[in-house]
């Protein structure tokens, strides 16, 4: 078991849905991250989605992929986010960071080189968006030997036969994305949702969390209600780029949304 295993099984113990929140590493500034993540602790978050800034990430919105573009300009690299993951360990050792990004600065540096780097800092898992499961069977030794879990994203149009393929590759959570489209959608139906996750869960036994389109307490515990947590990431990064120039006032306005959500997750 790893802290992403030992955090789910934690909550099943305390009927608790996971909190997920995804930042992007280096946004607005690369010494502000470490503290973000910190923050995000602290306000009740039980997973760190941590976003590798990318120059196409074409799974994201306009809020992420400008995101990436702050983080860029500051020229964040893969290896500077590892860094900040070692940084944040040295002084929280229990909450799982996952890294969230794309495939091409994974196979500059190698997929084996990448894994013993995660295992070196403390990574627990990544979700790389272009690695299609019927690849990563190519590459899953690495990260396993390690200890590290590869996350896979499920659509509501992923078919039940490429689940199944999705499980057999899959460790630590799946993440359901609720609505068809990039990230920062509006529209969530959960009804829909409800329906998708009783066929996921069909092929997979391990958690599902579910993103896009939650940006209050409401919809949070709305989508809790159905599945094993909830992750949010754009509604945070608004918040992050319109206090880009103030890193302290990002944090809080990043917190007082989290606690809000914490607070509606808890109240189920």
């Amino acid at each position: 078991m790893n802290r992403i295993d030992i955090t789910f099984a934690n909550l099943k113990e305390q009927k608790r849905k996971a909190l997920i929140p995804f930042i992007t590493a280096g946004d607005p500034a690369l010494d502000a991250t470490v503290p973000m993540m910190h923050a995000l602790v602290k306000a009740g978050v039980d997973i760190v989605e941590l976003g590798v800034p990318f120059s196409d990430p074409m799974a994201d919105g306009p809020t992420i992929q400008l995101a990436s573009e702050r983080a860029l300009a500051h020229n964040t690299t893969l290896r500077d986010v590892l860094a900040m993951v070692a940084e944040f360990r040295q002084t929280n050792n229990e909450t799982p960071v996952v890294l969230m990004g794309y495939l091409n600065p994974v196979e500059r540096m190698g997929y084996e080189t990448f894994a013993e780097e995660c295992k070196k800092v403390g990574v627990d898992g990544v979700l790389l968006v272009d690695l299609p499961p019927e690849e990563a069977v190519d590459v899953e030794q690495y990260f396993k030997s390690r200890n590290v879990d590869m996350i896979h994203l499920i659509a509501p149009t992923t078919t039940d036969e490429r689940i199944k393929i999705i499980g057999q590759v899959s460790t630590g959570y799946v993440y359901y994305v609720s609505v068809k489209g990039v990230t920062g959608s509006k529209a969530i139906d959960l009804n829909d949702v409800s329906q998708n996750l009783e066929r996921i869960r069909k092929h997979i036994s391990i958690p599902v969390g579910v993103g896009f389109g939650i940006s209050n307490g409401e919809t949070a515990a709305a989508v809790a209600s159905v599945s094993d947590g909830v992750i949010v990431g754009s509604a945070l990064v608004n918040l992050i780029a319109a206090n880009s120039k103030d890193p302290q006032a990002a944090q809080e306005a990043v917190s007082e949304l989290v606690i809000s959500m914490r607070t509606a997750l808890d109240a189920l």
